[in-house]
């Protein structure tokens, strides 16, 4: 079979286009590449979907944890501190079984058992907290005689919210939040050792990697090139967020501009 075969067949296998059995001897190079990259397809989509709600959540969260209510804040920081305070992976594990005691009784909670929903919810709510934290930080550090021009401007309210606070905020958090994105997308890894089933073999980049070490007994090939396709991507990561933060900072002068520094989290 040609490598262009190949890609015909399983390039989109972990969508359930293409074949349905996996290869069982006799594996290619071009299968290792082929099969661990499209399952690479749901890594992006758990990473890319959960950055972007994760985003909305975490402004609010931060929002409400500098809020002087009691009512807004203390509901915030309870969340930030469970979703921080405890592993990723123990997150997967009671989501998934609360999900299948809610499936138990209500029928429609059954897409929640799923990976493409399931785990999709704990990354978010994992990465909200997460990215929550950061921007209260960043909101904390805004310089005060920003917000003191606005009140001279009169900007009260929403209109200085979104013109002076938000932009300052997400200028001064950017460089931090762009490493959160880097370790959520690595985080997608977790959905494979996680409760929730990959259905009928649909599974991540990593459940390809590991089918491939258990039949060829060689993991030296699979995985290195998981951890290839897993760079690539966080080049991409880290050139998108540069970009925005160039367009962030687009009005300082070059030597006030905050610089991009890549500080990989090597366990949280």
């Amino acid at each position: 079979m040609s490598c262009f075969q190949t890609i015909q067949d399983y390039g989109l296998r972990s969508l359930g286009i293409g074949e349905r059995l996996l290869p069982r001897s006799d594996f290619t190079l071009c299968e290792h590449f082929v099969l661990i990259g499209s399952g690479m397809i749901w890594n992006i989509y758990f990473g890319i979907v959960a950055l972007l709600l994760g985003f909305f959540l975490a402004t609010a969260l931060a929002v409400a944890k500098a809020s002087p209510r009691r009512i807004l804040r203390k509901p915030a920081e309870w969340f930030i501190f469970l979703f921080r305070g405890s592993p990723l992976f123990i997150q997967f594990f009671f989501a998934y079984f609360l999900f299948l005691n809610l499936k138990s009784q209500y029928p429609v909670f059954s897409p929640f058992t799923a990976a493409w929903l399931g785990a999709l919810i704990v990354l978010f709510l994992n990465t909200a907290a997460y990215s929550g934290e950061i921007f209260y930080g960043a909101l904390r550090s805004i310089p005060k005689g920003d917000v003191e021009a606005a009140d001279a401007y009169g900007m009260t309210g929403w209109p200085r919210f979104r013109r002076i606070v938000w932009p300052t905020m997400l200028r001064l958090a950017w460089p931090a939040y762009t490493n959160e994105a880097i370790f959520l997308f690595h985080a997608t890894t977790l959905v494979f050792f996680s409760g929730f089933p990959a259905w009928q073999q649909r599974g991540d980049a990593l459940y390809y990697a590991s089918y491939f070490a258990d039949k060829t007994f060689n993991p030296f090939v699979p995985y290195p090139i998981l951890a290839g396709y897993f760079i690539l991507f966080t080049l991409v990561v880290v050139t998108v967020f540069g970009l925005i933060n160039r367009r962030l900072n687009r009005h300082l002068p070059q030597e006030r501009r905050t610089k991009m520094r890549f500080r990989p989290n090597l366990i949280r």
